[in-house]
């Protein structure tokens, strides 16, 4: 997915930079950067952080770095920030999102006289790079941020560092978020309001969907005002926020909390214990504990201090290996046991069809699995939230497949829990991951947990409505 996060302040802004930065490292995976104005023009540098933590690739370069404004960003793919330079002058660019239409775009920048674009290795061009040549063609950055707003299929939140300060532009529709933050001499916009407290930051506001700003170390000016329809990706709340985070106002482990407390009232499955699967999955099964009165467990502890995210690498069986390194089984606690774990949601279960067998394998007596969310049914247009390269990756439809054949079918009725369609499918999960029961949250219910109008949230993976 990606996190972006930018400072400006009258004094030397490097170490808020370093640190509000790094608090995006759970929403990307490959690359991390921070770009810097001073005087002298830009300080940058971007690393891989595939293996590493962000702070220990970057901790060399803080001596390197001196300035009052600079941008960040913790990437998925595509090397940021970008230096570019233009009409409007030199700037630095960050974006988080996904481009669709990039292929026409660069063909439609090229009619106007773009020279060329840089191809990054085997991934085609850089969204941020196409993003800068929209920007470019207008009269005014404002004039093209607007213009790349309105160009884009797909989503673009962005930061753009000039001289002057800060441009912060919120997607369209609103699909990731930016907040802004304030302290005595410094503002900043982050994506994540998980960064703000322990710098000192208090929450000053969100931008609306579409609402371009330019922040000085004076105060923050709107550049162009708030559009009136918003798609917020609902993900942010069931899986990738940080759980100190919040967003329009629904805090991410409250929110969780009642996910996992609506699963409870729709359920009488008779267990020993509730657990989640770390770490997105805790909160949710706390929820579910709670509600239900049966006791919460961690019949699994995660081993951090060595062992990076589980979907970091690049390579499946990796990833999966690292997947088992960080889970260790506490067999005390599993043996004879009748399990009920929550998760955040099921994309492709590969990995947690090896934790299911591991939990038999120390004994559990039965396994039953509640996800926060409904089953994905389409692969995320908007955002790149997952590493499949085909929807039918997804478990979801994979049963689809396996039901229906090759045929396309309509999928509608797999995306409706009344449906007996809806029922074969998870059945056919369920069997597939050798559960006792599989059980995953109804949409209504995900749509009243999170606190908003449906009609304002983004629930394309799930019903295709977006």
């Amino acid at each position: 997915m990606g996190g972006v996060f930018g400072v400006v302040s009258k004094q030397d802004c490097v170490l808020d930079l370093f640190y509000g930065t790094d608090y995006h490292s759970h929403l990307g995976t490959r690359r991390g950067g921070m770009a810097v104005r001073n005087g002298q023009g830009f300080t940058r540098f971007i690393h891989n952080i595939e293996n590493a933590q962000f702070r220990s690739k970057f901790d060399a370069d803080l001596a390197s770095m001196t300035g009052t404004m600079g941008i960040g960003c913790i990437s998925d793919t595509e090397d940021q920030p970008l230096i570019i330079g233009s009409r409007h002058g030199s700037y630095a660019i960050v974006t988080v999102g996904r481009i669709n239409n990039i292929d026409e775009i660069v063909k439609q920048s090229f009619a106007r006289g773009t020279s060329h674009f840089a191809e990054t290795t085997g991934e085609g061009y850089n969204p941020s790079e196409v993003t800068a040549a929209l920007i470019d063609s207008g009269d005014t950055i404002v004039d093209g941020i607007r213009c790349a707003q309105e160009t884009i299929d797909g989503s673009c939140s962005l930061l753009l560092l000039t001289e002057e300060g800060v441009y912060a532009a919120r997607d369209r529709l609103g699909r990731t978020p930016l907040i802004i933050g304030e302290k005595e001499g410094a503002w900043c916009v982050s994506g994540e309001t998980s960064a703000f407290p322990n710098l000192e930051y208090r929450t000053s506001r969100e931008l609306g969907p579409g609402e371009i700003v330019h922040i000085t170390p004076d105060g923050v000016e709107q550049k162009a005002p708030p559009g009136d329809e918003m798609r917020i990706c609902s993900f942010l709340w069931i899986y990738f926020g940080y759980p100190s985070s919040t967003y329009e106002g629904r805090n991410v482990e409250e929110v969780r909390n009642r996910c996992g407390a609506a699963l409870a009232r729709r359920d009488d499955v008779e267990i020993d214990c509730v657990a989640g699967v770390p770490d997105s999955g805790v909160a949710h099964a706390i929820g579910y504990s709670n509600e239900c009165r049966v006791p919460y467990l961690r019949p699994f502890v995660k081993y951090t201090p060595t062992w990076p995210r589980s979907f970091m690498p690049q390579n499946q069986k990796v990833r999966d290996l690292v997947a088992r390194m960080k889970l260790i089984p506490i067999r005390e606690l599993i043996h004879g046991k009748r399990l009920l774990f929550c998760e955040d949601s099921i994309v492709r279960g590969t990995q947690l069809c090896d934790t299911i067998e591991r939990l038999y394998d120390a004994g559990a007596q039965e396994i039953h699995m509640r996800p926060a969310c409904p089953p994905l049914v389409h692969g995320c247009r908007f955002l790149n939230f997952s590493r499949s390269k085909s929807e039918l990756d997804l478990a979801g439809r994979r049963a689809v497949a396996e039901l229906e054949g090759d045929r396309p079918v309509p999928l509608d009725e797999y995306a409706d829990a009344t449906t007996e369609k809806y029922c074969a499918m998870v059945d056919r999960i369920g069997k597939r991951l050798n559960l006792t029961s599989l059980k995953y949250q109804t949409l209504p219910d995900m749509i009243e947990a999170i606190g908003m109008p449906k009609d304002r949230v983004c629930t394309y993976c799930w019903d295709g409505e977006g």
